[in-house]
């Protein structure tokens, strides 16, 4: 382990947190969200207090001390050692290794010629051909289905992955085919699931996907860059090397495009918590005021499309809740149907008051870009074109919802 001084009192980052079975055990998988480095590691689930302890006070012998006195683990200080030399190993502790690694890492990013597509292959077919089968298929199942998006200004894609929410993508995307067809620049505008609170955050990287390259409109960043300043829209300007909100919403306007390019504006949004816990009000956030003064301007006496590539609630075991029964969701397809209608009528802070009236408990990810994407916008007006409640586990006691609305 290193001699440093943070590894000494290691602090852990923000990281990924995901329950597994290991060896037949249950197990916590382990991740920088960066992905600075390839490395993951597993970690006994009896063993998550001493993710908690690791907040920068304690050295390996305190840690060991603080599990046995606080949660009655025993555990040896070599075991301590080795899995803090495993954390520190994945650049999961703040400090001089993971400064330099994400300094290296961002400059290879500004230096490329675009963003790679992070779920080519994976999520979704690398493949063009292949790709525009897959999505022509889900496009073809919703023929006849839903009402059309009449002059669209803007929609709400999800951005969960395409098995489970392509019904959902193809009928908002082709009921807007016409206003996405004829755009000349959209601000795409997706969660950023590792962001500070309230940030925006911005690139000047193309964003490319199987069907080519979407340029980025580099005056657009650069007017919002100066409005609202560089130290703030660039400082997690490395969030959009694997943040997938935006991606997989680019991917879906590349191909109603038929691999037309337009100019992109990428925005990523930083978590709202403080918000919902009202230690601040958005609207009088001088930040966020600024960008949406310069957004609405670049979309004014264009041909532009304004896109909030957003999911709803995340409830039940796999998000750290209850399971979800059968009130279960109907309460939830209630909360969704209030703040949906807040969204159909262009209130952005109806839409952020219905949410902090419960604390979030429905877990709304898409809550940044949905309210930025209305701010934006107004005043619009919108049409809900489809709803659905995902399975998030293989029991089917947690769920992600998601919808799809066009702007007018």
């Amino acid at each position: 382990m290193s001699d440093s001084s943070e590894a000494r009192l290691p602090k852990l980052r923000p990281i990924d947190v995901q329950p597994v079975v290991y060896g037949g055990q249950q197990a916590l998988l382990l991740r920088d969200p960066l992905r600075l480095n390839d490395h993951s590691m597993v970690l006994p689930r009896q063993l998550a207090p001493l993710l908690v302890l690791c907040d920068g006070t304690r050295d390996a012998g305190a840690l060991r001390a603080a599990l046995m006195v606080r949660f009655g683990l025993q555990v040896g200080i070599d075991a301590v050692e080795r899995i803090l030399a495993a954390l520190e190993e994945a650049l999961l502790f703040e400090g001089q290794r993971f400064e330099e690694a994400r300094e290296r890492v961002l400059e290879e990013f500004r230096a490329a010629p675009f963003r790679a597509p992070v779920l080519a292959g994976g999520s979704y077919p690398g493949e063009a051909a292949e790709l525009e089968t897959v999505l022509q298929h889900y496009l073809d199942a919703v023929d006849g289905k839903g009402p059309a998006v009449a002059s669209s200004r803007g929609l709400v894609s999800p951005h969960i992955d395409y098995p489970r929410g392509g019904p959902v993508y193809a009928r908002i995307w082709k009921r807007a085919a016409d206003a996405v067809c004829a755009a000349e620049l959209v601000v795409l505008i997706g969660t950023d699931h590792s962001g500070g609170p309230g940030r925006i955050t911005l690139t000047r990287q193309h964003y490319a996907t199987p069907f080519g390259v979407l340029p980025t409109a580099q005056d657009v960043v650069d007017e919002v860059a100066s409005a609202v300043g560089p130290e703030q829209v660039f400082t997690e300007e490395l969030h959009h090397r694997t943040e997938h909100s935006i991606e997989l919403a680019a991917v879906w306007l590349h191909h109603m495009r038929a691999g037309t390019p337009c100019e992109l504006v990428p925005v990523l949004c930083g978590s709202f918590a403080h918000f919902v816990r009202g230690d601040a009000e958005p609207t009088a956030d001088e930040r966020m005021a600024r960008a949406v003064q310069v957004l609405r301007q670049a979309v004014t006496g264009r041909n532009a499309l304004v896109i909030a590539a957003a999911d709803l609630a995340h409830v039940g075991p796999a998000f750290g809740g209850q399971p979800v029964d059968v009130w279960g969701r109907a309460r939830l397809q209630a909360a969704d149907e209030e703040i949906m209608e807040r969204m159909s009528a262009g209130d952005a802070e109806g839409f952020f008051q219905a949410i902090r009236r419960v604390g979030d408990r429905w877990n709304v990810c898409g809550l940044p870009p949905i309210y930025l994407a209305l701010r934006v916008l107004e005043p619009v007006k919108g049409q809900q074109v489809a709803y659905e409640r995902c399975p998030a586990d293989q029991d089917g006691t947690s769920l992600v919802s998601i919808c799809g609305m066009g702007f007018s």
